[in-house]
């Protein structure tokens, strides 16, 4: 027959280690026992707790907390196009924003769909550039009637932006681009200015189809 281990009766003991912090504590406590026998004076609880922290300092990291963390503010930047800009564009529509740019008029959609209608009675769409004077303005062109010659379309935008801006019969015109005025209201203005000896026929040959982009020759910018 195997023979049968008989389990001992006695109980298991287990170990406990003890912690670093927890030595550390009572050799000081031992010590400062001794130190009492020897005549010293008796260390009092706070005097213990002190001591017991300056063997167990550690090193404090500090850490933002998100809500103390300060917000740097970002500002948004917007460019104005510039005269390059409108020139490198090179269309219909690039020359009526450099007009307005020029003449220190608010470059906003209204105010280019003005001059675009403009131009385009002015002038066929397909060859609005003709003889670099878009708007047919008499203005240092050499051609009183509108007839005349630009050096280039840059020059011409220049010439009809001092146009605007010198000649008191186109007042009307200047004060209701500026006032960022409903287009009807600029365009009745150019009607009666004198711009065209006609009126546009008191405005009745005045189109309000969109006016299609079209790019000129690079030559007729100068380029």
């Amino acid at each position: 027959m195997p023979k049968h281990r008989h389990r001992s009766t006695r109980p298991a003991y287990r170990r406990h280690g003890w912690s670093t912090p927890r030595t550390v504590f009572t050799s000081i406590i031992a010590g400062l026992v001794i130190m009492a026998s020897l005549g010293f004076s008796t260390p009092t609880r706070a005097e213990l707790f002190a001591a017991y922290v300056d063997e167990n300092a550690q090193e404090l990291v500090a850490v933002a907390s998100p809500e103390i963390v300060p917000v740097v503010e970002r500002h948004d930047f917007s460019a104005t196009p510039g005269y390059e800009t409108f020139i490198a564009g090179g269309t219909n529509h690039d020359w009526a924003k450099l007009v307005l740019l020029m003449g220190g008029f608010p470059l906003t959609e209204g105010n280019v769909t003005v001059v675009t209608r403009w131009m385009r009675q002015e002038n066929f769409v397909d060859s609005w550039w003709n003889r670099n004077n878009p708007l047919n303005n008499g203005w240092g062109s050499g051609g009183g009637g509108g007839t005349g010659r630009y050096v280039d379309l840059v020059d011409a935008a220049a010439n009809a932006a001092e146009a605007l801006n010198t000649l008191p019969r186109y007042g009307e015109i200047v004060a209701t681009l500026r006032a960022l005025a409903p287009t009807e209201q600029v365009e009745r203005a150019i009607w009666f200015s004198g711009w065209a000896t006609g009126m546009y026929n008191n405005g009745q040959h005045w189109s309000y189809a969109p006016v299609p982009v079209v790019s000129a020759p690079p030559s007729a910018w100068g380029r």
